[in-house]
């Protein structure tokens, strides 16, 4: 089993891959291995509604990541998909090349669990996850839920590794995903996940 992480932020190594990593080393404690793709920092295109897609079976623009991530997507079992939160959305860029991906390949995504991931400074990081779950719910992927909100805070490079409790959920996250996954892909009977006592964290001491 593989899950598909991608990290919508042009900060190769900022906040969301600190979110993206701490539920990947869940998956892989579960026995679930993972791959992290970057939407890196070159320009991307929106989708111009040429119809080529339904007729060469990828986007039309192979100078950007829609393609290569059509191709990760159909070599994996799940997709969890994070975010930088810029105005209450997320990345512009990501929505670009996440609308283009689902509409030339949804066959690749349907039926494979879900989950998307916001990371913010301080608000709107809830409106931003409900832009990304919208896109899951049109592709018929189980959605994966955490202990909270999938929702990580920090601002500076790294902070988001000082949020306890947007860690934890992470690692929730990860242990509900490996959870899923095992089910789908086995007979055997239920085994619930152990779960980490709730560690709450509030930013006003």
């Amino acid at each position: 089993m593989k899950a598909l992480l991608i990290n919508g932020s042009a900060r190769a190594n900022g906040n969301t891959r600190i979110a993206l990593e701490e539920v990947g080393k869940t998956l892989k404690e579960n026995g679930v291995d993972y791959e992290i793709v970057g939407i890196g920092a070159k320009p991307v295109h929106g989708c111009i509604a040429c119809g080529r897609c339904r007729e060469i079976g990828r986007c039309v623009f192979d100078d950007d990541p829609c393609n290569l991530f059509a191709e990760k997507l159909a070599t994996s079992d799940a997709l969890i998909v994070g975010t930088p939160t810029y105005y209450g959305q997320p990345n512009g860029a990501l929505l670009a090349v996440m609308q283009r991906l689902f509409y030339s390949r949804s066959d690749l995504a349907m039926n494979k669990p879900a989950a998307g991931i916001a990371v913010c400074r301080r608000g709107g990081a809830t409106a931003a996850l409900q832009s990304l779950t919208m896109m899951f719910q049109l592709q018929h992927m189980p959605m994966v839920t955490s202990q909270y909100w999938n929702i990580v805070y920090g601002r500076a490079e790294g902070e988001a590794a000082l949020d306890t409790e947007g860690m934890q959920t992470m690692r929730t996250l990860g242990s509900n995903m490996a959870f899923l996954l095992k089910r789908i892909h086995s007979s055997s009977p239920i085994q619930y996940p152990e779960r980490e006592p709730w560690d709450p964290m509030h930013f006003i001491r």
